[in-house]
């Protein structure tokens, strides 16, 4: 019971102390360190996808070009292609999202020539990331990083049609 007592007052007093330096101000100068400190350090980022910047990335259904492709994205049956995409005042402030590049999906039928179908729609599998964004304190001259939340579209898979009741 004392330790229960104990932890409540350390947390009672330790905890304006840590709060406080989630909302630190920073120097415009400072804030591109201080987000990759905190980046690493509590929102750790994934690795942005290969070939990301392909010149041949397909911008419609590949479904002509199917069976010639080696990366995953485009032997999906809901193939996508990532796109670079940019929001300001974030960081990071570019990321990679997919997009899906067929409205059905592709199914292989008659000795093995792939068709597009629309028993099943194409649709984008989210992810929610951890992004920091710049915000004004109050002193009007400095900047504060808020953590916020964003779906991000990572790939594309087939799914039925929603059937409406």
């Amino acid at each position: 019971m004392q330790i229960a007592i104990i932890v409540v007052i350390v947390g009672l007093l330790l905890g304006p102390a840590w709060t406080c330096n989630m909302n630190r101000c920073y120097e415009e100068g400072e804030l591109s360190k201080a987000a990759s400190r905190k980046l690493t350090s509590h929102y750790p980022q994934p690795p942005e996808p290969h070939g990301v910047m392909a010149r041949d990335s397909p911008s419609s259904c590949p479904l002509d070009l199917y069976v010639h492709y080696q990366h995953r994205e485009a032997r999906s049956l809901s193939p996508w292609r990532f796109v670079w995409k940019t929001m300001k005042d974030h960081y990071p402030s570019t990321y990679v999202e997919a997009q899906c590049l067929c409205s059905g999906c592709i199914v292989i039928k008659n000795k093995g020539v792939p068709e597009m179908s629309h028993d099943y729609n194409s649709v984008p599998i989210e992810q929610s990331r951890v992004f920091l964004k710049r915000e004004l304190c109050d002193d009007g001259r400095k900047y504060h990083l808020k953590p916020v939340s964003v779906n991000v579209v990572v790939g594309c898979t087939c799914a039925r049609p929603r059937i409406a009741s």
